[in-house]
């Protein structure tokens, strides 16, 4: 038998701020609901706010509407729950040709727990040339249509 020793892999370092894409300049926002204390800015602008929160309980809709395609290589999601115990599940998908048809990117799931994981934060690293419509359906809690929906921060590069 043959073996060798391999190194720990370490994670890539995090995108570089300059790098993100500025989406107050590029992009048109759809919410489904937004709580006016957690506007959807808080979450998609480097501004250091407090995230953006539903005001509406059970599964919520954030698209991003691009006003030229734009090329995607990173989606950076983060998840914060400090609360209350829930399972949520997230569908990432994006549309070519204005929302008339889409593809998924990821569909997940995460358990929050707020003794242990309360943090839920992603990085997809993807390769879409021309992206016209980004679209974040986030169902809060599949065993509790009364949960209401919260995203920390979304960064696309």
């Amino acid at each position: 038998m043959r073996k060798r020793l391999i190194a720990d892999r370490q994670p890539e370092a995090a995108q570089a701020p300059a790098d993100w894409l500025r989406l107050d300049e590029l992009a048109d926002v759809e919410i489904s609901s937004e709580d006016a204390a957690h506007p959807i800015e808080s979450a998609l602008l480097d501004a250091g706010g407090n995230g953006w929160r539903a005001s509406l309980p059970g599964r919520q809709t954030i698209r991003l509407v691009f006003a030229q395609p734009q090329r995607l290589r990173l989606i950076s999601l983060r998840f914060v729950e400090t609360s209350c115990q829930r399972t949520q599940e997230y569908l990432l998908r994006w549309s070519g040709n204005g929302g008339q048809s889409f593809h998924d990117i990821v569909r997940q799931q995460w358990n929050f727990d707020p003794h242990g994981t309360s943090t839920q934060t992603e990085q997809h690293r993807v390769d879409l040339a021309a992206v016209g419509v980004l679209e974040l359906i986030i169902t809060p809690d599949i065993a509790d249509p009364q949960a209401i929906a919260s995203l920390a921060e979304m960064r696309l590069a």
